[in-house]
């Protein structure tokens, strides 16, 4: 006998499927907030402010802005910053890989554009360390890569008590690869060779890593351009935050100079005393630096005489414009006239001692545009190896009187290797030009500037960078120097060749320096004016260059 309880399948079917919207329809509250918090994005700032995970007791050594414990929260894996220039960006993310060193065992890496801001980076890396009271290991060691220029290069490495590393390195494509560890990069659109570099580098983070890069814009022609314009994860653009959420997309965070005053940023000049904004405006007088190095802005480069791609293409990662023995020089000559000044017959300068050991396997040149007081007196020496002229030495010099000049100038001029060098003689170079002329007759040529002799000079550098026969150290004043150079069309339908005079910059005195250099080496694309005197003709800075495209 069947039982009256007893179901057909498809009626029990029906009642399952009631009971199952009857409970859809009445889900408990709790349902609903599981359901929402499902569906809220993982990477929404919370709505209380977060502070940066510091270790307990730790106070940074410089007070942190909104902004850089905005950076330093983000847990991002793939995370992009453009930042205003001295907006303390490597500060930040030098401490947010120290915390993380602190807080488990593990690995990264800095890829600076070269050895001098790879030092500084790691300084700032090993400050933060030393104030957590840690005991690091700093350690220093050269190596060579493996391609056939066997190019050599300082790795610097912060060793933490627990095996947690920090390794530094100047970036290329050769020392960016062979890595597993989270990425650091350091002012990547100043890197040369940005996409080769970041070929051979993403596969370092495909195993569980992380990667950073920072950097003030610079131009469109390079691979932090092209990250920061990509995909999208979200984005803070100074005090506004946007989620996008596409996959694959990079949290990014944008700070103008504007916005880090406003999230905590302090200003000071030169005395110590508070300024604004707009005092770093005026002060700079170029409104497309200011738009680029301060707003934050990929500048359209139409009218730069050698743009940013250019001089990056001609940079190598190796080259220090301000070598140890370079700046020793600069200090006993500043130190001599000091001691020495009023004296009729001060004693011989003799740096020996700073040079002898030097090791410069070619032919030296140099360049000097000479100033005093309102722009920078620049000496540019570079070492010729095969036919490329390599920067050995950039000496900038601000305020300095005319005899610690002339105390670096012929210190160099004695240089075994020396052969020939160019000295502007225009105005307040005529005296330093006349007298090297007459110590050196047949090495050192005064070259007087007018529009025929800056469009010779301007031209024949730019036609040797076009050409790889430059080999330029990587620094930001160099750069700017190089790029604040404008071709203007007169009235008279000619063409002058100038730039707009910068606090920092001077009046791209780095620039003229850099194109009598070549202009010593002969590797000039035309005639250049030279002043001369007595039998001595400037025909001679002619020869072999009648037939000169």
């Amino acid at each position: 006998m069947v039982s009256r309880y007893n179901l057909h399948p498809l009626r029990l079917l029906l009642y399952t499927v009631v009971a199952f919207f009857l409970c859809a329809a009445i889900r408990p509250d709790a349902l609903f907030a599981a359901e929402k918090a499902q569906q809220t994005p993982q990477h929404m700032p919370s709505k209380e402010p977060k502070f940066a995970p510091l270790p307990d007791g730790y106070s940074p050594i410089v007070p942190l802005t909104l902004y850089q414990k905005r950076w330093i929260e983000d847990n991002s894996r793939l995370k992009i910053g453009m930042f205003t220039r001295q907006g303390g960006k490597s500060f930040g993310t030098a401490l947010e890989a120290v915390i993380d060193c602190f807080q488990h065992k593990t690995t990264w890496v800095f890829l600076s554009a070269g050895e001098r801001q790879s030092k500084e980076l790691m300084n700032k890396a090993a400050m933060h360390a030393k104030a957590m009271n840690l005991a690091i290991l700093e350690v220093s060691e050269s190596f060579k890569d493996e391609t056939g220029t066997r190019t050599e290069y300082k790795q610097l490495e912060i060793i933490f008590p627990n095996g947690s590393r920090i390794i530094g390195l100047p970036a290329n494509p050769a020392t960016a690869r062979g890595h597993s560890a989270n990425i650091l990069l350091d002012e990547f659109a100043l890197h040369k060779d940005s996409r080769a570099i970041w070929t051979a580098l993403y596969p370092s983070i495909t195993r569980g890593y992380k990667i950073r890069i920072i950097s003030t814009p610079l131009g469109k022609k390079n691979k932090f351009y092209e990250l920061w314009t990509g995909r999208t994860l979200q984005i803070w653009d100074g005090q506004e935050y946007k989620y996008v959420g596409e996959r694959g997309g990079y949290s990014k965070h944008k700070v103008t100079i504007e916005d880090a005053v406003e999230l905590g940023l302090k200003l000071y000049d030169d005395e110590g005393e508070p300024c604004e904004v707009e005092d770093l405006r005026l002060g700079l007088a170029d409104d497309e630096a200011w738009h680029q190095e301060f707003l934050c802005e990929f500048v359209d480069e139409q009218t730069a005489f050698l743009t940013y791609d250019l001089i990056e293409s001609c940079e190598d990662c190796t080259l220090d414009y301000m070598p140890h023995w370079a700046e020793q020089l600069l200090f006993a000559a500043i130190e001599h006239h000091n001691k020495h000044k009023g004296e009729e017959s001060p004693p011989h300068f003799d740096v020996r001692h700073i040079v002898n050991d030097i090791l410069f396997p070619g032919e030296l040149y140099l360049g000097f545009d000479v100033a005093r007081t309102r722009d920078l007196s620049v000496i540019w020496l570079d070492e010729e190896i095969n036919g490329v002229g390599r920067a050995r030495a950039v000496i900038a010099m601000k305020n300095l009187p005319f005899e610690v000049q002339k105390l670096v100038l012929w210190s160099l001029i004695k240089l075994p290797q020396f052969r020939r060098g160019c000295i502007d003689r225009s105005g307040l170079g005529m005296q330093l030009a006349e007298q090297a002329e007459t110590l050196w007759p047949s090495k050192i040529e005064g070259v007087t500037f007018n529009n025929a002799s800056k469009e010779a000079l301007a031209v024949g550098l730019k036609k040797n960078l076009e050409d790889k026969k430059e080999a330029l150290p990587p620094d930001t004043t160099i750069r700017q120097s190089l790029h604040a150079i404008k071709k203007v069309a007169t009235s008279a339908g000619n063409f002058r060749y100038d730039a707009d005079r910068d606090e920092k910059i001077g009046h791209a005195d780095h620039f003229w320096a850099k194109a009598l250099s070549v202009q010593a080496r002969g590797g000039y694309a035309g005639p250049v004016w030279a002043a001369s005197r007595g039998k001595r003709q400037s025909n001679n800075m002619l020869k072999g260059f009648d037939h000169a495209a």
